[in-house]
């Protein structure tokens, strides 16, 4: 790392960011290794997004629509909420980002779990904002916890629900309990990244609309296949998205992101076939890592955290799939060295993660 200047020097906090690692996607000694390391989804986007995509190629001289409003609206028909309190970004990772840009700063403090994604206690710091950690229960967000370490200086609390890289789920009461119980100046941003997974699910819309302290966040990089396109949305009261749409530059998504981004949530049918093809497996690959020793707690996103005996088990076990061309994510840095996330791939997939995982164990046994 190089030294710091002696004069000139960042705003306080983004010098103590570790830099967000990316799932790999490169494997030396093959040449085409199978990623199961970033949750993606393995069918690919609607058809009706990549021709929504390729269309668009047509226009890209052009400046896009600076308000989103075709996709807005797309969003608001298929989800049933109020387009004007819909604020669009690239991915929703620039949500976060203007959340503690607008809300947090130097001498107030940013909650979020200690396996929660690490973009939060990132965009807390850039903002010059203090990160809070709160133990987990089990791997699951504990509302207690985080109630207990709200303070008058606690300006955001984020929690994902499906949470990553856990894949755990708190139920709607205990959401609301914490939404209820959090002082008065401070927001709860349910990060819903994964909640298309989820059978029924509403991201919990209802509960953004009936409180003035609750936004939520959403991506069409998971059950939509638009991970190459960076675009999220976000929900929220008024008096929030309005203050987030001061701070959003006029053209931060492209053309070709918006043309598909509205297709794809458009197409109702192919996100259904992928959240039910994503059950089938999920529920194929759990078992069959319990089979073979494997732990790991019902996940109800598009992966599943494995669980090994400690950390050289679980590094040893991600060697093996190396070996064999699987590509999985260490989550040391979420401080759950024993385990290993594991997207859930299509069938063959699966089946070859199983083998693989099969063939390490017979080895160690």
């Amino acid at each position: 790392m190089t030294d710091p200047h002696p004069t000139i020097r960042p705003q306080p906090g983004i010098l103590s960011i570790a830099l967000y690692q990316g799932g790999e996607s490169q494997l030396a000694g093959h040449a085409a290794p199978l990623k199961l390391s970033s949750n993606e989804n393995p069918f690919g986007p609607s058809p009706a997004a990549a021709a929504a995509f390729r269309e668009a190629a047509g226009s890209l001289h052009i400046y896009p629509d600076s308000g989103h409003t075709a996709l807005r609206q797309a969003i608001g028909a298929v989800h049933g909420l109020d387009p004007q309190r819909i604020l669009c970004g690239a991915g929703s990772d620039e949500i976060i980002a203007f959340l503690a840009q607008v809300y947090a700063g130097p001498g107030l403090e940013v909650i979020h779990t200690e396996h929660g994604f690490g973009m939060y206690r990132i965009s807390a710091l850039a903002a010059g904002a203090t990160p809070v950690e709160v133990p987990e229960r089990a791997r699951r967000t504990n509302v207690d916890a985080i109630l207990a370490a709200a303070t008058d200086r606690t300006a955001l609390v984020f929690v994902a629900n499906p949470n990553n890289p856990t894949g755990t789920m708190i139920p709607e009461a205990e959401v609301v309990r914490l939404a209820e119980g959090l002082p008065p100046q401070a927001l709860l941003v349910l990060d819903g990244a994964y909640a298309e997974y989820v059978e029924g699910f509403d991201g919990h819309a209802g509960l953004v609309e009936s409180r003035e302290n609750v936004v939520m966040t959403r991506t069409f990089s998971k059950i939509h296949g638009l991970g190459g396109l960076r675009v999220g949305w976000g929900y929220g009261p008024a008096h929030v998205m309005e203050a987030l749409e001061r701070v959003r530059g006029p053209f931060n998504l492209g053309t070709p992101q918006l043309a598909a981004a509205e297709a794809a949530v458009r197409d109702t049918a192919y996100t259904t076939h992928c959240r039910v093809a994503n059950a089938v497996m999920r529920a194929r690959l759990a078992e069959g890592l319990a089979d073979l020793g494997v732990a790991s707690d019902p996940s109800e996103a598009n992966f599943v955290l494995a669980r090994f005996r400690d950390r050289d088990e679980a590094e040893a076990c991600d060697a093996a799939l190396r070996a064999a061309g699987l590509i999985v994510r260490r989550v040391a840095g979420y401080k759950l060295p024993h385990c290993l996330r594991i997207t859930v791939g299509d069938e063959a997939a699966v089946e070859r993660v199983l083998a693989a995982v099969a063939a390490f164990v017979r080895v160690r046994a």
